[in-house]
Formats: C-alpha cells, structure tokens, sequence
C-alpha cells in the first residue's frame, strides 16, 4: 500500500511517527486544508507530469499553479499531467496521495518555490487521508534529489 511505501520511506528520516493520518478525505487542497486546519495555501501539492520517459513530481503550494512558459522554460516540453490510472502506475501512489516519499523509479522531484513562503507546508503521504507537517528545507532535505524550481504562478500573479 502507499502510505506504508510513504513511511516507510520517512523511517530513514526518523519522520515515519510524523505522519497524520485523518477519518477524512485530503484528496484535495480544499479538503487537506480542513483535515489539517491550515489555509489551503500551505498545502503542498504534488503535480505529476510526463517530461520525456521520466516524470516531473512538482511539489507546490495549493494556491499555485502551473505557469506553462517556465515549465516549457524549464523542462523543454509543455506541461502534460499525468492521468489517474498513469499516475499511480508511474509513480507508485494514487491521484489524491501523490507525494515525493518512496516514489517508483523514473520519478524525478522539484519543490515549487512557492513553497518557501511558508513556515511549515503539508504534503500528503502516499494516501488520500494523509499529510505530513513539515518546514519546505526539511522536505528538501528528506528528498535530496528533489531540486528547487520555479515553473508555478500565485493567483496574485494571474492575468486577468
């Protein structure tokens, strides 16, 4: 199961006991917020996009999205999410609990600068009633790999 694949993964950072689990849904940011009890903001997202044969696991804040001039700046392609069925066999958890821990070979990590406004974000753990409260460095530091990027836009930023 992922969430186990998840914590298991965490346990080599000694976050595994970390790791909130929730009666209800956080398949979404809406939901992840109110599970948690933060702004929908301060959940961190993950996006799953194919770049190529690999995927791009792009960790952002809940209010950003995706910019398509800095991902096709970024990754030489447009942006192409993933689908459902796509993702959970690609990367090894299901839409709703897409994260960056114990992913599936072939997955390649990038944490959104729009994460770095907030103290602590939550991202999911392999579930879709999951998160984990975490600092962005301390996210960073638990997926070395990962590599910051900024591919996202705020709604501040949103043309109108």
């Amino acid at each position: 199961m992922s969430l186990e694949r998840a914590k298991a993964y965490l346990a080599e950072y000694g976050r595994d006991g970390d790791v909130l689990e929730f009666d209800v849904s956080s398949a979404t940011v809406e939901l992840a917020a109110q599970a948690v009890g933060c702004a929908p903001e301060r959940i961190a997202k993950t996006l799953s996009f194919s770049v190529g044969d690999r995927v791009a696991l792009v960790v952002c804040a809940g209010d950003a999205r995706i910019a398509n001039p800095k991902f096709k700046e970024r990754f030489g392609c447009k942006a192409k999410m993933l689908s459902a069925d796509e993702a959970e066999e690609r990367i090894g958890h299901a839409v709703g609990g897409v994260c960056p821990f114990g992913v599936k070979d072939g997955c390649d990590v990038y944490f959104d600068e729009s994460l770095r406004r907030f103290d602590t974000v939550y991202p999911a753990c392999g579930s879709s009633s999951s998160a984990i409260a975490l600092a962005p460095d301390e996210l960073a530091q638990i997926v070395p790999e990962g590599v910051w990027v900024d591919v996202c836009k705020l709604p501040s930023e949103e043309q109108s």
